[in-house]
């Protein structure tokens, strides 16, 4: 009896890590080319293939990378650009706990493993999913992750590989390549809710606090004021209304 219920489990769990990384396809395309011009705009600001790989297998957020290059080539300070990427990815404490709720009965572990490859694209997909009531599962969430960062990865150091052909990245618009796909997964996540009304108004709050905050406070804290603000204005008007 046990054999059969731990080969049964074992199937789902297959099938869900498999239906993971299915669902983590359509974003695969965006990933690699904004992979790629991460890392030829880290190698146009001097690091080496080893430096990108690492990077990317370590610090793994595309926004940071971006960031890391930029302040490098302006001489920043390492203290500096530690800072800078801590503020740009408290973000992520929101997107974790946005997800922690299915998932409080796993061991710690998993939840740590879930949390650490989390990206702004994964949580997109998983909100998306959990919206339109989807059985997500911890497998499930392996495979969309594991399959966003084998792809990131690949990416950067084909990136770099490349950026020894691309001096300039900025005149082909590889520098927007980050905003761009955020801006695509904006709009499918708008049209799969099918909520314009209250989508509207909590980008438009979201865009007004952002610019209004951005003359006390820096931008990436401003934008996570603007989050914050956001997010709830929209979660009491659905609450409520």
């Amino acid at each position: 009896m046990s054999k059969v219920y731990l080969q049964t489990n074992a199937i789902g769990a297959k099938i869900s890590f498999l239906q993971g990384v299915k669902d983590c396809i359509p974003t695969v395309l965006g990933y690699f080319s904004i992979g790629i011009a991460a890392g030829v705009v880290q190698k146009t600001a001097g690091f080496t293939i080893l430096e990108i790989t690492l990077i990317s297998l370590l610090l793994y957020a595309g926004s940071a990378q971006f960031i890391v290059a930029g302040m490098y080539t302006a001489g920043a300070s390492i203290s500096a650009i530690i800072f800078t990427i801590f503020l740009v990815n408290l973000r992520h404490l929101l997107m974790s706990a946005a997800l922690s709720s299915y998932f409080r009965h796993l061991p710690f572990w998993k939840n740590v493993l879930i949390g650490s490859q989390l990206t702004d694209e994964s949580f997109a997909v998983a909100s998306n999913e959990l919206s339109n009531k989807s059985k997500v599962n911890e497998y499930w969430m392996f495979g969309l992750n594991f399959t966003a960062y084998i792809n990131w990865c690949l990416a950067n150091v084909v990136g770099g590989i490349l950026g020894d052909w691309i001096p300039q990245p900025e005149k082909f618009g590889l520098d927007f390549a980050l905003p761009a796909m955020f801006i695509g997964l904006f709009v499918l996540q708008i049209l799969s809710r099918r909520k314009f009304s209250l989508d509207t108004l909590v980008t438009i709050s979201s865009v007004v606090v952002a610019i209004g905050a951005s003359y006390f406070f820096s931008d990436s804290t401003s934008v996570m004021i603007a989050t914050i603000i956001a997010a709830t204005i929209g979660m009491w008007i659905e609450k409520w209304r």
